[in-house]
This record gives C-alpha cells, structure tokens and sequence, in this order.
C-alpha cells in the first residue's frame, strides 16, 4: 500500500518500504512506504494550500463528505475487522466492532459539524459600554497533524481526522507502525467522498517522521494518543514553535471493589476489562484492583476460575479470548515487569509465561504500593488484586499514582460513589463498570501524567477550533 501526499496515493521518496507483520504469525501482511523528511515537507506544503480550501468548505458539505464516509465504513465492516485483525492482534469480534465504532465517529462528527455555533452578547453589564455588543464564532485552525498509536488505531484515528475535518482544518495523519493498512483503507473512502486534495494526507513510517511533523512550522496542532514518554517528547519538540498540541497518554487506572459488591458481575467485569479487550493493551484497562478484604479471597476465587478457562490463541478464531500483543518487543516488556514484580515480593495465581508475542492472562497477588507492578503501567494482561481495610486507604491508593486517567468503584452505596467522585484525581470515575470504555459522546482524557484536554465528539471541535469575538462599538442608540 502506498501513502497518500497532496491527493496522490505515493512510494516515500527514497523508495524505501517496511513490512506489515501478523502479530499472531509474525507473517507479513503487506508493505508500506517509510515518509522521508522530504515526504513530510511536501504533505506540510500541500497542507497550506488544504487548510484554505476546508476553511472555504461550508458546514453542509463537510456533514456530506464525513456521512458518506461513514456510510462507507459500514459497508465494508467485515472486510476492514478482517484486515485490522491481521495487523493489529485484537480479537476479530473486537477489531468488527472497533470499525463500527469508527462509522459511528464520522457520523456524529458530520452531525457536529454543522452545530458550531457562536454567541452574541449585549455588554450593558460594563459601565460605559452599555450601547455596545460584542459576537463569537469559531474557525478552524489550520493544519492538525494526527498521530496515532496501535491499539485502537481505527478508532482513536476516526476521533483525530473526522473531528479535525468537521472543524474546517486540514489533516496529516502519521500511522502507526505496526498497524497502518486499515487507515490506510478507510483513508480511500475520504478521498472517494470528494475531499480536496491536501485536505487530508497520510504518512507511514516511524517515529522521525511524526517529529518533524510537530517540528513543522505549518502545523498548528498535534493530536497524539500514545505513551506518556512519548507526549513529553512531543512537547519538547513542539515547543519552540507554539503550535497547540493535545495529548491523550497512559494510565494506571484503579479499580475499588467494595465489601458490598457483587462477586460474580465484579469478576466478569474484571476479566473483560484486563483480559478480554485489547488483550490487555489499552491504556484505560483494568490496572491495579483494591478489594475490600472481607470479600478479597471469594473475588480472588472467582476471577482466577474465570481466567482458567480463558483460550489464549488466533484471534481470528472466534472462540479465542485473548491474542497476542502487538509484537515480541511488548511481549517480552510484560514479561520483564511479571519477573520483576516477582522479585519485589509477588506471587502469580495463574499465567506469567510469554509464548512467543503471545503472553498468559496473569493475576498478582502480594504487590505493595511503592514498587513499580503497583505505580507503573503495565500494557498486557496482568492484573494485581490488593486487598483494603478502610474506604479512605483504597481512595488513597487509587490516586497514589502519577496518571490521572480512569477508576471504577463497585458498590451499591451511593455516598461512596459521590465520595469517590468527589476525590479520586482521574478524568473519569465508572460505577459498577470496566475502566476498559470509552464511549464517543463523552469527553475522554485525564489528569497528571494521562495528558492534557479531552477527546470525544463535542469537545474535540473545541480543542480543533479557536474564537474570535466582534466588538460593535455603540451600536445602539440613536444616530
């Protein structure tokens, strides 16, 4: 497959290609252009001449080209869950489903697309300016360059270039390494849907070229879903040119289960929410459980006979559970935090070995605050089980964490819920629910180390627009 520059679909200009590989099979799936510097000036150049025609593009039209995309996107569902599957690892239920949610994106962007409304304010409330009256509305701002990580590539992208689209922007999308042919893909159906050439463009390649993207001096945002080392180096090298950037990073996201809560339902939601989704690799999964210690041993129970019959395999088989992670690079750092975690004092219930990329679903028990199972991000299906005496210690805990981005409490007790909300230092707090859920609607993103902003259908136009306010200096009265 080929990237797309200034509507043209091209080879880097080096002619230089990596390989797609299977992460199940480790064999190849296709092959992609790797975007020189060169490659980047051209897409940042076209992009100038984009950013003009979209901010030219009126409401309605942009509501046309991102429904047709989305009309697209449903058509070919199947097809597109079958690729992403083959590139990505994710169970083939979950990768079907991660392109419907990417159809759903588009059309909520289309819809939101025409709602961008202003305001106008009569200024009487200021002494002197009583026969004044100021207006608001909001423009695009230019060129956002989108960069996107392997996980939920389909998904997290839609929310990047539909939303930068929507706002009357131009887009350059960087891909994921690992997993860029289905954006490559649904990249085609903008291009059918009559998008302007340099409107949206798509480089392949590695981490250079989304550096000189947020170098460049013609971008005026950068959108990034990854790791929270990666986004301190985006702002470092954003930095000297001022541009905005947004950042959604990882996450260490806590789960409460109190004395109160269903065993049953808690550990299901437990499985699905460390195990089952993302095989383990998002970054709002379940990471550290605190359990009241009056039901700790009969929820340990229950989640460790759940795990045991889980199939860890082909994730195109749709009897699997959990497939592998992204590539033998992730497979082996889980692999190294278990070992790790072992020698500071845990024990592991079930699991802990690595197959090849694949890596067992794994629960910890024994893990103290202070070591880096407990504080650090582990992104594989490892889930540690801490028990608690005190309501207060678990919150205490919970937020005793540099990220900020999800938690969860399952309970039936209302004034804990709200104590937890009020209290917990997280963008989110879901009840008697996986941390593992992100619902497009709503804004998502956290605190701390998680990043900065939100993402979700309504704020993202924000995030991709700016305000410019008219002042009618005494325009009431008599002339």
């Amino acid at each position: 497959m080929d990237m797309l520059i200034d509507g043209q679909w091209t080879a880097a200009s080096d002619r230089s290609i990596e390989p797609v590989l299977n992460p199940a099979t480790d064999g190849e799936v296709g092959t992609v252009p790797r975007a020189t510097a060169f490659d980047v000036e051209r897409a940042v150049a076209a992009a100038q001449r984009g950013k003009a025609l979209m901010a030219a593009m009126p409401a309605w039209r942009r509501y046309e080209i991102l429904e047709a995309v989305a009309r697209r996107i449903e058509d070919n569902q199947a097809g597109l869950g079958r690729l992403l599957c083959r590139e990505n690892g994710k169970r083939i239920g979950e990768t079907t489903s991660e392109v419907g949610v990417a159809a759903r994106i588009f059309r909520g962007y289309a819809e939101e697309a025409k709602r961008q409304f202003g305001r106008s304010m009569p200024l009487h409330s200021i002494p002197g300016r009583e026969k004044s009256m100021a207006i608001t509305m909001r423009e695009p701002l230019g060129v956002v360059a989108a960069i996107v990580p392997f996980n939920y590539p389909v998904e997290l992208w839609s929310h990047k270039v539909a939303g930068g689209l929507a706002a009357g922007n131009a887009v350059i999308t960087k891909t994921p390494e690992d997993c860029p042919l289905t954006i490559i893909e649904v990249s085609r159906f903008l291009e059918e849907a009559g998008l302007p050439a340099g409107a949206h463009q798509l480089l392949t390649g590695g981490r250079e070229i989304g550096e000189a993207l947020v170098q460049a001096e013609g971008v005026q945002l950068v959108a990034m879903t990854g790791s929270t080392a990666a986004g301190r180096r985006i702002l470092e090298v954003a930095a000297p040119t001022l541009k905005k950037v947004h950042l959604e990073l990882g996450g260490n996201d806590a789960t409460i289960v109190c004395g109160d809560a269903d065993i049953e339902a808690t550990a299901a939601a437990l499985i699905a929410g460390r195990f089952t989704s993302g095989n383990g690799q998002i970054c709002c999964a379940v990471k550290r459980v605190l359990v009241e210690r009056t039901i700790y041993r009969d929820l340990l129970d229950a989640v460790a006979g759940r795990t045991a019959s889980l199939r860890t395999g082909d994730p195109m088989d749709p009897d699997t559970d959990v497939g592998p992670l992204i590539n033998r690079r992730s497979a082996e750092r889980v692999e190294a935090q278990v070992f790790q975690a072992v020698n500071d004092g845990a024990s592991v219930v079930t699991g802990g070995k690595r197959h090849d990329n694949f890596f067992e679903p794994t629960i910890l028990t024994g893990v103290t605050p202070g070591t880096p199972a407990f504080a650090e991000e582990t992104f594989g299906p490892v889930l540690p089980l801490i028990p608690y005496d005190r309501f207060e210690d678990a919150l205490a805990l919970a937020n005793d964490s540099p990220f900020g981005l999800q938690a969860a409490i399952f309970t039936h007790d209302l004034r804990k819920v709200m104590r937890a909300y009020q209290v917990l230092d997280v963008g989110t707090v879901i009840v008697n629910h996986t941390t593992a859920v992100r619902v497009e609607t709503l804004p998502f993103g956290g605190n701390k180390e998680s990043g900065n902003g939100r993402e979700g259908i309504h704020d993202t136009l924000q995030e991709m627009s700016k305000q410019k306010t008219l002042l009618l200096h005494e325009v009431f009265g008599a002339t």
